[in-house]
């Protein structure tokens, strides 16, 4: 699909054109504590719960690089992120495809919105049996200024939505116009669903460390 307005990439009606109004995700979920975060990242593992935000994905980015510069044993990611904002994804997505360490990512809840994309980079995808995919399109981040400054936004926006989708096709293996359809319709997944779908690898029984 090409990089323009096309109201089918915003789920709006022909004649419609895209709203910069919308807010950008807000990180409400409560920090871990301190305690517990040190013996995670003792174990390497680090966890991102709630909306991707700028700040969540700094904190995770730097988390990952720093178990990458300790060794290149495996590091766990722990995502349950029901959405989130499209530049802070790729902000730790870039993270992850500089690390020589692999990243074993272990979905739980809901994963939703752009960071069904960061959760489809990991080199190897595990999710427990309950886990939600909700396969949406990320909402752009409200924007104000002149009519070049939305122009440009929208720009930017449809760009990096088009990596996401390029990134989520190379990993599940399915066509890129599938992958389009789905975010455009808001298609949701089972575990198993997304198993068989290629997004993830295994479902983690009970009694099996997930880890």
């Amino acid at each position: 699909m090409p990089l323009d307005d096309h109201p089918r990439r915003w789920n709006l009606p022909p004649g419609s054109t895209p709203q910069w109004a919308e807010q950008p995700p807000v990180d409400n979920s409560p920090p871990l504590a301190p305690w517990l975060e040190e013996k995670l990242f003792d174990r390497r593992i680090v966890i991102l719960q709630g909306s991707v935000t700028g700040s969540a994905a700094t904190r995770t980015a730097a988390a990952l690089l720093t178990l990458d510069a300790q060794g290149q044993d495996p590091v766990e990611l722990h995502l349950r992120s029901p959405d989130g904002d499209l530049d802070a994804v790729f902000a730790v997505i870039d993270a992850v495809d500089v690390m020589h360490a692999p990243v074993h990512a272990l979905a739980s809840a809901e994963i939703g919105g752009a960071a069904v994309g960061l959760y489809a980079v990991a080199p190897h995808r595990r999710a427990f049996p309950h886990t939600r995919f909700r396969l949406r399109e990320p909402r752009a981040a409200g924007v104000s200024g002149t009519a070049e400054d939305v122009a440009h936004a929208a720009g930017h926006h449809l760009r990096v939505l088009d990596d996401l989708i390029v990134r989520i096709a190379q990993a599940t293996g399915q066509p890129r116009s599938r992958i389009e359809d789905d975010l455009s319709r808001g298609r949701q997944l089972t575990a198993e669903e997304a198993r068989e779908y290629g997004l993830v690898h295994e479902i983690v029984t009970p009694g099996k460390k997930p880890s």
